[in-house]
């Protein structure tokens, strides 16, 4: 399997898309006016603790406070430091797996009623762990994790984790002894998958970076006052670079040659046995083109994704949940329909997983499958999933398939989907896709102008609205215009205005100027 990375930068956004033998599989994007905030450590002040709902709420000087959960919350209260516990660090959500052996946690001081000992005002450090989505304000945690290329190093912790990815037990002790042997006092540490076969000097250089890292975050609470950002994390390009940036990677193609040099600097820094394959892209056309990613882009961003035999699903986002439907796409013969379905069913389901993966979708998703009869074909599906949802970083639970073929999936959500990071709801209809009948508008005018009727004192009005509008007040040979005019006794001059929601109207006085749309509403 031929493994690519591809960056994609212009002045507005750079975007990065890993291929696999030619199929998208990861896609990332860097907005300049809505940068990455998972892994930034703030000084924060502790705003309202809600013991009912087991969370508190953390001013971070952001325009929503962050919600930290009792879960989330450490052993140590300190005001000055922070709080710090000894649970699995956020990390890439593949790379934890802690021995529980090499340290017994401490019990987290609780007060009489089991609840953290937090209360308003209070200083605390926090990390973000999961973006802001709508109106939601971040998520975060008090145990603060700081990730190299190698390792996670857990300040005021002291387990030793070792990444489930690598699975050779002999590399896993040698890694837990070097572990051992560079870990600074009260600190824990998580070997990662790129520190596989590496050797102690790289471990032990990656894990003095961190050191440094945390000796600054220390010097710079100490001279800022709560709300402060203590420390951003890299920016979502160079993260995925020391992330992802793997030996099993064959080639990075960027086409930037400042965010080139930036990314070989580095690669130079942590890994310098992969800088050989980092190439600057100058092809004539678009890189993104040449390497067939821009097409797949198209289908990401649409709800009906085809299915290889003829099939499609759909994706529906609510408020609540994300919605996919899987149609076959075509009538099937009766004796063949338990054949057919299940082939489209385990196509959806492979698409299914990487369409979850590639639009970072989170939260509940339920899926509805085209209905099978046999349990031994639900199974299947099943199965499926579950081995197509291993090659996922963000962690997935699932039910079985019910008998009416639905079946329920929730996958952890870090940061927005990629379809409201790239978008915005539209102004007219807020995200809903459907715009108010004429006929209704036309129904809510004539309700104002007969309120306006009883209490009303100017004789002529201007009633401003959308253009479409203006033409279905004028149409026909009695104008309804007319009609509201000799019905309602008052003079009516229509103002179009294209910049107005279609659902909206606004009447000012002919004469004066003076607002009265909301007087009579």
């Amino acid at each position: 399997m031929r493994k690519e990375i591809i960056i994609n930068s212009s002045t507005a956004q750079n975007r990065v898309a890993i291929i696999e033998d030619g199929n998208l599989v990861d896609f990332f994007v860097d907005h300049p006016e809505k940068q990455r905030m998972v892994g930034d450590v703030y000084y924060g002040k502790v705003a309202r603790v809600l013991p009912g709902i087991r969370a508190a709420f953390v001013n971070i000087g952001q325009k929503h406070d962050a919600f930290l959960h009792f879960s989330d919350i450490g052993d140590r209260l300190e005001a000055l430091q922070g709080v710090f516990d000894d649970d699995d660090p956020s990390d890439d959500d593949d790379e934890s797996e802690v021995n529980n052996k090499v340290a017994s946690k401490p019990q987290i001081e609780l007060s009489e009623k089991g609840i953290p000992k937090l209360h308003k005002g209070q200083d605390i450090l926090i990390q973000i762990i999961k973006e802001p989505v709508k109106d939601k304000g971040v998520r975060v945690t008090s145990s603060i994790s700081l990730p190299g290329r190698f390792c996670v190093m857990l300040p005021h912790d002291n387990k030793i984790g070792v990444s489930k990815k690598i699975t050779d037990f002999k590399e896993r002790k040698r890694l837990r002894k070097i572990a051992r042997g560079i870990l600074p006092s009260n600190c824990g540490l998580i070997i990662r998958t790129a520190a596989k076969d590496q050797s102690e000097e790289s471990l032990a250089g990656d894990l003095k970076y961190l050191v440094k890292v945390w000796e600054e975050v220390q010097e710079e609470i100490k001279k800022s006052d709560p709300p402060a950002l203590i420390y951003k994390d890299l920016s979502t390009t160079i993260s995925v670079i020391r992330d992802l940036f793997t030996p099993d990677v064959s080639k990075v193609f960027v086409d930037h040659k400042k965010l080139f040099k930036e990314i070989k600097n580095y690669v130079q820094f942590i890994q310098p046995a992969l800088l050989d394959r980092i190439e600057l892209y100058k092809g004539n056309e678009p890189v993104f083109e040449s390497f067939k990613v821009e097409e797949q882009i198209k289908v990401l961003m649409g709800r009906k994704v085809p299915l290889p035999a003829g099939g499609h699903i759909v994706i529906e986002h609510t408020e609540a949940m994300v919605v996919i439907d899987v149609n076959s796409g075509r009538y099937a013969a009766k004796k063949d329909q338990e054949l057919n379905s299940l082939k489209t069913d385990l196509e959806a389901a492979r698409e299914i997983a990487r369409q979850l993966r590639l639009r970072d979708i989170g939260g509940l998703i339920v899926v509805d499958f085209i209905d099978l009869e046999e349990d031994k074909n639900r199974k299947k599906i099943y199965d499926e999933l579950k081995k197509e949802f291993k090659k996922d970083r963000a962690k997935i639970a699932m039910l079985p398939m019910t008998e009416f073929g639905l079946m329920q999936i929730t996958r952890e959500r870090i940061r927005e989907n990629i379809l409201q990071s790239m978008n915005e709801a539209c102004p007219y209809c807020n995200g809903t896709g459907y715009l108010m009948k004429k006929s209704n508008m036309v129904h809510d005018i004539e309700k104002w102008l007969m309120r306006y009727k009883n209490h009303g004192k100017y004789k002529k009005i201007k009633i401003i609205t959308h253009p479409s509008m203006v033409n279905e007040l004028k149409r026909g040979a009695i104008t309804t215009l007319l009609k509201f005019q000799f019905k309602y006794f008052v003079r009516i001059k229509l103002v179009s205005d294209e910049k107005l929601n279609p659902q909206v109207f606004k009447v000012y006085s002919a004469e004066t100027d003076e607002d009265l749309t909301d007087e009579y509403a």
